[in-house]
């Protein structure tokens, strides 16, 4: 059973969720909260799977609560929510420690797949914007000079020639499906690969890998 927590200033929204949420077996709602402190401190007495966060809320906003609950290491993973399809939102909650992003008119299915797979230590970004964030985010890195590559990065230097493949490979954004076709691998074998990576790069779920690939120059958007 995965347990979520909905966080929403709108209450005609929250019921939404919660109504969605609840006839799905599988999710169950153990709390709500109208703004980002409420969040933060429910987060922590609640402990959910994942914390279904909006953006957009009077006082502490949802960057800033994500930040506050990814902080605080507990066991909680957060999926930002919200109506605006902008890059610089995503770019911030995942900088801040979400687990993924999604827009509220996302489909009922992507939306619970989406929490699962982010109850499941996995991440979620929504269809389309993928592409468009890495593009945003090349503009944030450091220019680095000659011989101030990865290479000697204590963070990768435990890894394979190929962890690091796949590690690059999920910094341009590929599925595990897109992966396994592309290397020519079992889509099972990508899959114990990538959780080879984030365990060696101490990274707490994809999202975290990408931005790491990125922050190092291993790769940039092509």
């Amino acid at each position: 059973m995965t347990t979520v927590l909905i966080v929403d200033d709108q209450p005609l929204q929250r019921l939404g969720f919660r109504m969605l949420l609840e006839s799905s077996p599988g999710t169950e709602v153990v709390g709500e909260a109208g703004h980002g402190a409420d969040a933060v401190r429910r987060a922590a007495e609640l402990r959910p799977d994942v914390v279904l966060m909006d953006v957009r809320m009077p006082g502490m906003d949802g960057i800033e609560a994500t930040r506050r609950i990814v902080a605080a290491g507990g066991r909680s993973r957060v999926l930002v929510l919200t109506t605006f399809d902008m890059d610089e939102y995503a770019h911030a909650a995942l900088r801040a420690g979400a687990s993924g992003f999604l827009l509220k008119d996302a489909l009922p299915e992507e939306l619970l797949a989406g929490i699962r797979a982010v109850a499941s230590g996995d991440a979620v970004i929504a269809p389309g914007l993928t592409r468009r964030l890495l593009d945003t985010y090349a503009h944030h890195l450091p220019v680095r000079g000659p011989g101030e590559g990865p290479a000697d990065d204590p963070r990768l230097a435990a890894l394979t020639g190929r962890e690091r493949e796949i590690l690059v490979a999920m910094a341009r954004g590929w599925t595990n499906g897109e992966i396994a076709q592309r290397l020519v691998l079992a889509e099972s074998t990508v899959k114990t690969h990538v959780g080879r990576v984030l365990a060696k790069i101490g990274a707490r779920d994809r999202v975290q890998a990408v931005i790491l690939a990125y922050d190092l120059g291993l790769t940039r958007p092509g």
